[in-house]
């Protein structure tokens, strides 16, 4: 007897899954390499847009990434005039980020191409953007999903909102 993953095309899936990924990341890599940034640049720079006044330990936690590795990416990314650092209000030590007009514009460069294609895949499949959103959301861990709910909340586990970038 069979079970119900065993006569899935789950292979098929994975497949479909990675030429998706590699597809839909392509142009963003490519504007990307232009300006000597790569995917993690991109990471911090969505994750920052997302949530003005993240802190520098909140994108450790979304990333999952050491400090090590954030704190280059994120160096370039201060030195480069993308992203500010501003101290906490409540603890000075804490570095809330922020992105400057220039980070503003190159994250909207690099959401462009990517939402023509999210859109004309869901226009050629027929399948409505909420069904897809279900089963993406059904695939992360339920720490992502945490996560994505704070994202979507556009605060902070019940800390006050962050101060509007002042460029």
């Amino acid at each position: 007897m069979t079970t119900k993953t065993e006569t899935l095309p789950a292979s098929g899936l994975i497949e479909l899954l990675f030429f998706a990924y590699r597809d839909f990341i392509s142009d963003p890599d490519t504007i990307l390499g232009e300006i000597g940034f790569g995917r993690a640049h991109h990471r911090v720079l969505h994750f920052v847009d997302r949530k003005p006044g993240l802190t520098v330990a909140e994108l450790l936690d979304l990333l999952k990434i050491t400090k090590q590795s954030l704190a280059r990416v994120l160096k370039q990314l201060v030195d480069g005039g993308y992203v500010e650092q501003r101290p906490g209000p409540v603890d000075r030590r804490q570095r809330e980020l922020y992105l400057t007009g220039t980070g503003r514009t190159l994250i909207r460069s690099l959401r462009e191409p990517q939402s023509r294609r999210i859109v004309a895949a869901l226009e050629q499949s027929g399948c409505a953007e909420e069904d897809i959103a279900r089963f993406l959301f059904a695939m992360v861990t339920d720490n992502a999903k945490h996560q994505i709910s704070v994202l979507n909340a556009g605060g902070r586990d019940g800390a006050a909102e962050p101060r509007p970038s002042e460029d």
